[in-house]
C-alpha cells in the first residue's frame, strides 16, 4: 500500500538513506531552487531543509524526484502494477469512448470500495492548529522564488480543491500559487482546467467560489491531483484506488469543502467574482518563463495545520525535474484507459523532454491504408491528449521508449510529401511557441511501413530491415566468452 501521509514516507526514505537533512540556514530566494535543481538532475536524494530563512516550517523537496521514490511512495514495485490492475478490471468487456472511461472508473470504484472516508475534526491531524483573522500569515510558509526572472514567491505543490457551483462535483488540481501578500494568493488556473471552469460558472452566477489548498498530502493524493481525469471523475476515488485504501477527509473550517485529514497544512478562502491580480512571470516546466497575466486572487480566511507542520514543494524548469516521475506514472497508469478511447494503440510514450504533453510516440499494428493518420485524429480528439503538438506513429515492432529506435524510424521511414500531416488545434496554455495563445500548429509523422494500397508503388514493395542471422547470433551468444572481448 501507499504511505498514508508525507511524514511516514520521509521517515522510510531516511531509513533507506534516500533522504538528506540540510540543517544550515538556506534562503528560499533562489538558493533552495538552485540546490534542489542540482540534486534532482544528479539523481540525488530527497531533501529536508530544516532551517528555511523566514519560516519555522521544515521544507521537503525532491521527494518524488526519482522513479524509485515515487514507486515507494505509492507502494508499487513498478508503474505497471496499477496499469495491469486497471486493465484486469476492465476485461473482458472494453467499453468505447469517453462514456466508457467514466463507466470504467465507476466500475473500479465499486469493485475495490475506495471512495473517500469522512472523519471528525478531532481525528484530523491537519486541524490540530486553527488560525483565523489577523493570525493568518502566509509569510510563515516557505514559498520559493526559484528563477531570477520570476514575478514573486510561489507555492508549487499546493493541492487546490473546488467544486462546481451548480452540480457540486469537486475537483482536485495542482496549480502554481503566487503569494501576493500575507493573506492573498494568485490562482494560476489555465484555460483548459476544471477549476477555471468552476470559477467562471460562479462568476457568471454572481457568486464567490470556495477554495481550499492542501500541502503535504498523502502521496497518492498528490499524484492524483496531477492525473488527467475527466471532469466528472473524483480524484479522491482514483487516489483511493492507487493507495489501496480509502482516503480520510475532513470538513474545512470556513468553506464547504473537504480536504485530506492527513495533510500538513491547509489554507481556506473565497474567490470574489472578477477579483484579479497580475500573476507571473514564472519559470515553468517548459524550461521557459511564462508571461505575466491576470489571474484570480484568493483571500485567505483560515489556515489549519498540524502542531509541528512541514511543507512540501517542487522545483520545475528545464527538464529533467521532479515532474519526470509523475509524468511517467501517468503515462503508464493511463495506457489501458487510452486504449478504450483509441483501441488501435499498442503502446505509447510521452517524452519528458517534450513536457509530456507536447509529443506522443505511438505504436500500432497497422492494418489498412492511412491507419496512422486515423490514430492521429483520434488522439487529437481525446480529452487532454488534444493538446499534443507532435504525434509520431510507428509499427508495433518498434519500442516507443527507445528514442534512438524511434528516431531511426521517423527519420528514415518517411516521405514528407505524403507522410507528414499538418493541422491546427488547441495547445497548452503555457505553450510559448504558438504564434497566438491557446491554439497553434500540430504535426503527425507516419513512420510506419507503407502499403501499396496507400500509394507506395516501388518495385518489390517495402524493403526488409537488416537483421542478424538468428543461427549465427545464437552461436555468437554461446561462444562470446571464448572471444575474450
Amino acid at each position: 500500500m501507499a504511505y498514508d501521509d508525507l511524514r511516514s514516507l520521509l521517515r522510510a526514505l531516511e531509513r533507506d538513506g534516500d533522504l538528506k537533512r540540510v540543517k544550515v540556514e538556506v534562503d528560499p530566494h533562489l538558493e533552495v531552487g538552485e540546490i534542489v535543481d542540482r540534486v534532482n538532475k544528479a539523481g540525488g536524494p530527497a531533501l529536508l531543509f530544516e532551517n528555511v530563512k523566514g519560516s519555522s516550517m521544515p521544507l521537503a523537496m525532491n521527494v518524488f524526484g526519482t522513479d524509485r521514490r515515487l514507486l515507494k511512495a505509492l507502494g508499487l514495485k513498478a508503474y505497471s502494477d496499477i496499469s495491469d490492475k486497471i486493465g484486469g478490471l476492465l476485461k473482458p468487456e472494453l467499453p468505447q469512448g469517453f462514456v466508457g472511461v467514466r463507466e470504467a472508473f465507476g466500475k473500479l470504484g465499486s469493485m475495490v470500495h475506495v471512495p473517500p472516508k469522512k472523519v471528525k475534526s478531532a481525528d484530523a491531524p491537519v486541524q490540530e492548529v486553527v488560525l483565523t483573522g489577523d493570525d493568518v500569515d502566509l509569510d510563515q510558509l516557505p514559498a520559493l522564488f526559484t528563477w531570477p526572472e520570476d514575478g514573486g514567491s510561489f507555492f508549487n505543490l499546493g493541492l487546490t480543491h473546488t467544486k462546481h457551483p451548480e452540480n457540486g462535483v469537486r475537483n482536485l488540481g495542482l496549480y502554481r500559487l503566487q503569494r501576493h501578500d500575507k493573506r492573498t494568493i494568485g490562482m494560476h488556473w489555465q484555460i483548459h482546467k476544471d477549476s477555471a471552469n468552476h470559477y467562471q460558472v460562479a462568476a457568471r452566477r454572481g457568486e464567490r467560489l470556495p477554495v481550499a489548498i492542501a500541502f503535504g498530502c498523502p502521496p497518492a493524493v498528490t499524484y492524483a491531483s496531477t492525473a488527467p481525469l475527466p471532469g466528472d471523475i473524483d480524484e479522491y476515488l482514483f487516489a483511493g484506488f492507487v493507495q489501496g485504501k480509502r482516503i480520510e477527509m475532513v470538513d474545512c473550517k470556513t468553506v464547504p469543502l473537504q480536504v485530506p485529514a492527513q495533510a500538513e497544512v491547509v489554507i481556506e478562502g473565497w474567490l470574489e467574482p472578477g477579483e484579479m491580480l497580475p500573476e507571473g512571470p514564472f519559470g515553468d516546466h517548459t524550461g521557459f518563463y511564462t508571461p505575466q497575466e491576470p489571474f484570480p486572487a484568493l483571500t485567505i480566511d483560515c489556515v489549519t495545520m498540524r502542531k509541528r507542520p512541514l511543507l512540501q514543494s517542487i522545483v520545475v524548469g528545464r527538464p529533467p525535474t521532479e515532474d519526470g516521475p509523475l509524468g511517467r506514472a501517468t503515462e503508464r497508469f493511463f495506457l489501458p484507459l487510452l486504449k478504450i478511447i483509441v483501441p488501435d494503440i499498442v503502446d505509447y510514450h510521452l517524452p519528458e523532454a517534450g513536457g509530456f504533453h507536447n509529443c506522443a510516440i505511438v505504436s500500432i499494428d497497422k492494418k489498412y491504408p492511412k491507419h496512422a493518420q486515423k490514430v492521429m485524429s483520434a488522439i487529437w480528439g481525446a480529452h487532454m491528449m488534444s493538446l499534443t503538438k507532435l504525434i509520431v506513429v510507428v509499427d508495433s515492432d518498434c519500442d516507443v521508449h527507445d528514442l534512438h529506435e524511434v528516431a531511426w524510424r521517423a527519420l528514415g521511414n518517411t516521405d514528407y510529401a505524403r507522410d507528414l500531416t499538418v493541422t491546427e488545434g488547441p495547445v497548452d496554455h503555457l505553450d510559448h511557441a504558438s504564434y497566438q495563445q491557446f491554439w497553434g500548429g500540430k504535426a503527425g509523422i507516419d513512420a510506419t511501413k507503407k502499403l501499396p494500397t496507400e500509394g507506395y508503388t516501388r518495385d518489390g514493395g517495402w524493403p526488409e530491415m537488416v537483421v542478424s542471422d538468428p543461427e549465427t547470433a545464437a552461436k555468437v551468444d554461446r561462444r562470446w566468452k571464448e572471444y575474450g572481448l
